[in-house]
């Protein structure tokens, strides 16, 4: 579901993005559902970068 509303949220304008990130989110101690894997997270940015230009262009 995050990288869902992360993009939704780039694409309505948003200015910044918090989100949690984890190795190995279902063995975080808290919020495992609510976490990226950190392997996932470069590709998220990169695609949430792609959305911001292509609507500020």
């Amino acid at each position: 579901m995050v990288p869902y509303l992360a993009k939704a949220a780039v694409a309505a304008g948003c200015d910044g993005l918090f989100l949690e990130t984890h190795p190995a989110p279902d063995h975080a101690l808290s919020d495992g559902p609510n976490m990226i894997p950190l392997d996932e997270l470069p590709e998220l940015i990169d695609v949430c970068l792609r959305i911001r230009d292509a609507i500020t262009n």
